[in-house]
């Protein structure tokens, strides 16, 4: 079993672990170091405060900066949580994969077999959708339907039964459109075979059998622990502490909160790397299992929102130069969090913020950490052709349209793109409509600028294609969004 390293408000070695460690490379993981630039990147990023958790050589070392309310004042500790967002997915293909290692759950079943309930507007489409799918974001499923079905324990089938009527993004297996629904559509799965709420089973299947007792999902639950409070406001500025602690209703929860403490990522991290076994020689799950996640399902489009290269089942898969890498993004409202790991260096980081230019924090930190620990050379910030390329957005202008979201691409008189991205439907109000200016980057790759830096370093990138059945799309946050119409209002 290994140590976990903290530094106390000292500056000495907490003793809960030993006086140091060196990675089998012989380099000394320095604590010190790592709190002074953490402090550094935060304040210069305007990041309230971070939780930076560091698995190397067996060890986890964790880290603490800045306060988790900028209205009180409260500093962060190493066993703060957070909102962790979109990284709940991983913890639910986890729990999907178990049910597999139990022979409960064929990947390859159509999800109707499982889940009679499951529909979509196209029947042919619905009758093909499989759990592998789901996994992998592939089955055409749509991402924000953010649909509040209330906080009974009812709510996971309640949203399946509304999902019925919310449009594909594309049809299964043409391509891969990063789904939240489907996720919340295998949390259904989860609670139908086990017989639990899908939160109970993150307990059971995951939170027990590996010690993260700094893993929960209701936010009675979090109130145990020193809670990050969410923080929103203009780039370049300090956020202010946002009206509610998270918008994300009950129903969302396997595709986007999981709350959790930066240690406890990485604790959780560290049971993939080690083949399925959590610290005390427990078998989490099947070393087939934990293979099968990370084998690539699917090449993506946009290899630059999330650095992303593939996907597995449920992991996003990283290739910097040939050295392998998996992990996940997450936001929810304020809160960012970045999971990456890299097997060949035994190498687990998370980073856990609470507002401000997270993105660019994680960025810079995460380039330089895995640099050292890990031979990662991750790659240089998205942006325009340099040196500038002509391309003609024309073929591009249009409406483009998925459940809650409408983007416009324009062409101005000048020749520039434009585009507005525009949340709608039950995604009305979860944040003010885009306005971003179209840098060619390639034919088919645009860099907009003007996203926020939650959403990028500096700028977001706008990828169109034509997949599969030939539906012409604009992905935005690995979303395919289909075209409806060549002509803008």
């Amino acid at each position: 079993m290994s140590n976990t390293v903290n530094w106390d408000a000292a500056g000495d070695w907490n003793v809960r672990g030993s006086w140091g460690s060196v990675d089998s490379s012989g380099r000394r993981f320095s604590v010190a170091r790592w709190q002074a630039r953490l402090d550094e990147l935060r304040a210069a990023h305007h990041v309230p405060g971070a939780s930076l958790a560091v698995l190397v050589d067996g060890q986890v070392y964790e880290i603490a900066s800045g306060v988790l309310h900028r209205g009180t004042g409260t500093a962060v500790t190493n066993d703060s949580v957070f909102l962790c967002g979109s990284v709940a997915k991983v913890y639910t293909a986890t729990m999907i994969m178990r049910l597999v290692d139990l022979g409960k759950l064929d990947l390859d079943a159509p999800v109707v077999d499982v889940l009679p309930e499951f529909a979509t507007p196209d029947s042919e489409a619905t009758r093909r959708i499989t759990i592998r799918q789901l996994l992998s974001h592939t089955g055409g499923v749509t991402n924000d339907f953010n649909h509040d079905t209330g906080r009974g324990d009812n709510c996971l089938a309640e949203y399946v039964r509304a999902a019925r009527d919310v449009a594909l993004d594309c049809a299964p297996g043409t391509a891969m459109s990063y789904g939240s629904l489907g996720y919340v559509v295998l949390g259904r799965v989860i609670e139908v075979l086990t017989g639990k709420t899908w939160d109970q089973a993150v307990h059971d299947l995951l939170a027990a059998p590996l010690g993260l007792d700094h893993l929960v999902t209701l936010p009675e639950q979090a109130l145990r622990f020193r809670v990050a409070m969410s923080h929103l406001g203009e780039p370049g500025a300090d956020p202010d502490p946002a009206p509610e602690w998270d918008l994300m209703p009950r129903s969302v929860a396997p595709a986007a909160r999981v709350i959790s403490s930066a240690g406890d990522m990485v604790r959780f991290a560290r049971m993939h790397l080690e083949g399925g076994l959590a610290a005390d020689g427990t078998r989490v799950l099947s070393a087939e299992s934990v293979a099968a996640m990370r084998h690539r399902e699917v090449d993506v489009p946009d290899k630059w929102t999330v650095s992303a290269d593939g996907w597995g089942l449920g992991w996003t898969l990283y290739d910097w130069d040939g050295v392998k890498g998996f992990g996940h993004d997450g936001a929810a409202i304020g809160q960012y969090a970045y999971l990456r790991a890299v097997p060949e260096a035994g190498v687990a980081v998370a980073l856990l913020t609470n507002g401000g230019g997270a993105r660019q924090l994680y960025a810079a930190l995460f380039r330089e950490l895995l640099a050292e620990l890990a031979d990662v050379r991750m790659p240089d910030p998205f942006g325009p052709a340099d040196p500038p390329v002509a391309v003609d957005i024309a073929p591009f202008v249009g409406t483009y349209r998925r459940a809650g979201v409408v983007v416009t691409v324009t062409k101005r008189a000048d020749g520039t793109g434009h585009m507005r991205y525009e949340f709608v439907d039950g995604m009305a109000g979860v944040s003010p409509a885009l306005s971003m200016e179209l840098t060619p980057v390639s034919p088919t790759v645009f860099a907009a600028s003007g996203a926020g830096p939650s959403f990028s370093e500096d700028y977001m990138p706008v990828v169109f294609a034509t997949l599969a059945d030939d539906t012409e799309c604009c992905y935005v946050g690995m979303r395919a969004t289909p075209k409806q119409s060549a002509e803008t209002a």
